[in-house]
C-alpha cells in the first residue's frame, strides 16, 4: 500500500484538530492521526521547547504508518523552528506523497475561533497571545495556505480534493 502524509499546522485555534478529526472521519478506516497535542501533552506530558520528546514521537508513529495506512495525518502547531526537520524528513519518507496545510490567519480570526471552541475554558486570549507566531509556513513546494475566508467546510472540501485529485 502506497501511503499519503498530510500535515495541517497553524496557530492555536486556527481549527488544525477540528480539521484534522473531519479528515480522519472522512478518509475512514485505517487513517492515522498523530495530534501534536495528544503526543506532547497526554502521552508524554512534556513542554513545547526545542528538542522536546514528542518531536522524536511524532515521527515514529508517523513513520508506523507508512505502508499500512493509506493516510497518515500530521496536526498540531508544529513551529518550523522545533519541528521543521523533522517534518522535512516525513515528507521526503512518503516519498513526496505529501500534502502541506498552514493556517494563515489573523491573530483575532484565531481569538474568535478559540472562543468558539471546547478549549475555550482551558486557556485564553493572553496564551493565544504568547504562543502567536505568525507567518510560521515551512517553505516546501505544494505548501497551502488555509486563509480566514476559509470556512472549515470549504477547508475540508479543499483538502479531500487535492489528496483524491493527486493519487486517483
Amino acid at each position: 500500500m502506497e501511503s499519503s502524509l498530510i500535515i495541517i499546522r497553524g496557530n492555536s485555534g486556527s481549527g488544525k484538530t477540528t480539521t484534522a478529526k473531519s479528515l480522519q472521519d472522512h478518509l475512514g478506516n485505517g487513517t492515522l492521526l498523530v495530534s501534536q497535542d495528544v503526543v506532547r501533552r497526554e502521552m508524554l506530558k512534556v513542554h513545547d521547547r526545542e528538542g522536546n520528546l514528542s518531536i522524536n514521537l511524532i515521527e515514529q508513529i508517523a513513520k508506523y504508518g507508512i505502508g499500512r495506512c493509506e493516510y497518515v495525518i500530521v496536526e498540531g502547531i508544529l513551529y518550523k523552528n522545533r519541528y521543521g526537520e523533522m517534518l522535512n524528513n516525513l515528507i521526503n519518507l512518503f516519498n513526496q506523497k505529501a500534502y502541506i496545510y498552514y493556517f494563515d490567519l489573523p491573530f483575532e480570526e484565531t481569538v474568535l475561533r478559540h472562543n468558539g471552541s471546547s478549549k475555550k475554558m482551558e486557556f485564553g486570549e493572553e496564551s493565544l497571545h504568547a504562543w502567536w507566531t505568525p507567518n510560521d509556513h515551512l517553505g516546501v513546494e505544494g505548501e497551502v495556505m488555509l486563509t480566514n475566508d476559509m470556512s472549515q467546510e470549504e477547508v475540508l472540501k479543499l483538502i479531500l480534493h487535492q489528496i483524491k485529485l493527486k493519487d486517483y
